[in-house]
């Protein structure tokens, strides 16, 4: 994906990685720093996809109750 936030995650969990690797007294816990920060993105971003196809779901369902919207108006002033 070409998307703005992910071309500046990766990048940032890149530079990251790279500093714990190459820090000698901190790299463990550089490293699982960024191993936290990623699994916490990941549910994340789970968690907003599965919201996201349970309120698509539940429009379709309302969608389908109600005859797709629209309608007329309603109010009853029409002729018989």
């Amino acid at each position: 994906m070409n998307h703005p936030w992910v071309i500046y995650v990766t990048s940032l969990l890149g530079e990251r990685l790279h500093r714990a690797r190459t820090a000698p007294t901190r790299g463990a816990s550089a490293v699982e720093w960024v191993i936290i920060t990623a699994i916490i993105a990941g549910v994340a971003l789970g968690l907003a996809t599965l919201i996201k196809t349970l309120v698509e779901n539940q429009q379709s369902s309302l969608q389908g109750t109600f005859g797709g919207g629209g309608g007329d108006g309603g109010g009853g002033g029409g002729t018989p």
